[in-house]
């Protein structure tokens, strides 16, 4: 079975199968350490850990019908730091904050901070260039449950000079003081977080869920924020029950993602998966994430952060990831008034949550709200009740209930009207449907421009166990219950071979479509 080699660590190594399968294999294989057996697999994506730094190692795939090899040297690694050696107790009892933090701060480059098993309770902690954090098996780094003793993080400051600002902090897509995560990296270059370790934000523990959307002294932290960063990679931990946001990239590039657990649970509030914001070059293989709101949520901040910071989010690719539970699967928005484009999400797995490819945007995010080139294929939906949803109208902001937002009359284009431009999607199938195969809702002032949708099958539940729902978050909208395809707003949209069944429709539902393209279109 041929292969690639996605990664190399100090310690380990991931892998992913060269095939057009979603999630799995065609078939189970052996893989091959210098020749000794070391795992069986069925997935597409998968990590070898246990090896040593600096050293040759030869890697082979097999199975029945022959054995693909490969070669590979592991990162150097210039001293492991063990920080139980700093006095760390890892009792889940003993406040482990300045144990980690030492050695944290003593790593020296490429070095590795190692957590052995235990639970190690912690105060947020903060990593910098070129090192590694490395969680064993049977470790787990526990956010301390006590949000007095979590430093404050200034949204904005002004430099000295007086020229520009100075950005530590951000929620919901401004620059806001929130409190410090439990893991920070500012302005770091080449580091990784990797292990069979978990890391807990606390999230359940402490007050972190209750008023969730009142600010209390800060906005709550992230689990894991990555500011300003470039050249980070994270690889087979877990991260579970956070705060807010579990992990946040925030204007960095070069994020590589292998293999990793998110999980929080399914009632706790705008606890997104992971959220890059204003990131270039993002790359997400192999990566089960089960959470309280969208899975993964493209961002590039609000109006205040794109005229004054503007960078925009581009490049992701998204493969053989298992998203379940949440609002979306993949969302593009709301918060990205810098704009994203450029997304390539493949060889997936979407189950249990509302929607999967989310879109949301609205009047008031500026001009630089340009969402493009967002391609999904070969993917399998399970149990989505709505398979795509397209919303300019979205209401989740303080004003998003105002008649500026809300209003579905025409407004005349301004410097904060939004844009969506294509979308495609192909070789997708959906099963369990609810509320909707496809939702699509422009502005009348600026309808989305392209949805291309090919090779797509959809199978509603049947009637009796559907009951509607609300599909696009948008004020005086009707909630749906086997609604095949509604447009409205959009200048050009294309079907192709796509089979719709079990829904309530015959017919698309199309309002100032100007222009519809359809070949064998079935809807029954």
């Amino acid at each position: 079975m041929k292969f690639t080699i996605q990664a190399v660590f100090k310690r380990s190594v991931t892998i992913e199968c060269d095939n057009q399968t979603i999630c799995y294999a065609p078939e189970e294989y052996s893989v091959l350490l210098d020749g000794e057996e070391r795992a069986r697999s069925t997935l597409n994506v998968l990590t070898v850990d246990g090896l040593q730094p600096d050293s040759d190692y030869t890697l082979s795939l097999r199975t029945e019908d022959g054995e693909e090899t490969q070669s590979f040297h592991t990162e150097a690694e210039s001293v492991l730091l063990d920080v139980r050696s700093f006095g760390a107790h890892g009792d889940g009892e003993t406040d482990d904050t300045i144990y980690l933090q030492a050695a944290i701060s003593a790593c020296p480059k490429d070095g590795t901070v190692y957590v052995p098993a235990g639970t190690y309770l912690s105060r947020p902690l903060f990593l910098k260039s070129y090192m590694s954090l490395w969680l064993d098996e049977g470790a787990v780094l526990k956010g301390d449950p006590d949000r007095n003793h979590y430093p404050l993080m200034p949204g904005m400051t002004k430099t000295t000079d007086g020229t520009c600002e100075y950005n530590l902090a951000s929620w919901e897509g401004n620059p806001e003081t929130s409190f410090a995560s439990l893991i920070s990296a500012i302005g770091a270059e080449h580091v990784d977080i990797v292990g069979r370790g978990h890391i807990d934000g606390g999230g359940a523990e402490g007050d972190w869920w209750q008023n969730p959307k009142v600010m209390r002294t800060a906005w709550r932290p992230n689990t894991i924020f990555l500011n300003h960063c470039r050249h980070v990679r994270l690889q087979s931990i877990t991260v579970k029950n956070s705060p807010s946001w579990t992990v946040h990239p925030y204007y960095t590039d070069h994020i590589g993602v292998y293999n990793i657990t998110i999980w929080n649970p399914s009632d706790s509030p705008n606890t997104d998966g992971f959220d890059p914001e204003s990131c270039d070059d993002i790359l997400i293989l192999g990566t089960k994430i089960s959470v309280g709101d969208d899975c993964i949520a493209l961002k590039s901040g609000k109006y205040y952060m794109s005229q004054n910071h503007h960078k925009i989010s581009d490049h992701f690719t998204i493969r053989n990831s298992f998203l379940e539970r949440g609002h979306g699967s993949v969302t593009v928005g709301s918060e990205a008034a810098g704009g994203v484009i450029n997304v390539e999400v493949a060889q997936c797995i979407f189950d249990g949550t509302d929607r999967g490819l989310r879109i949301k945007t609205r009047r008031g995010r500026g001009p630089e709200t340009r969402y493009d080139g967002v391609y999904f294929h070969d993917i399998i939906m399970k149990d989505v009740h709505m398979p795509f949803t397209f919303n300019m109208f979205y209401f989740c902001d303080p004003d998003g209930h105002s008649d500026y937002v809300q209003n579905q009359s025409f407004h005349p284009v301004d410097d904060k009207t939004p844009t969506i431009g294509t979308i495609r999607a192909e070789n997708i199938t959906c099963t369990g449907a609810d509320a909707c195969m496809l939702v699509a809702y422009g502005l009348p002032e600026r309808y989305i421009e392209n949805i291309v949708l090919k090779n797509i099958k959809v199978d509603f539940l049947p009637k009796s166990e559907r009951k509607p729902r609300q599909t696009i978050m948008m004020d005086h909208f009707p909630e749906m219950s086997g609604r095949a395809i509604y447009a409205r707003n959009v200048k050009r949209l294309t079907l192709e071979n796509v089979e719709i069944t079990g829904s309530d429709d015959t017919e698309p539902v199309l309002q100032d479509v100007l222009d519809y393209d359809s070949v064998h279109v079935s809807i029954n």
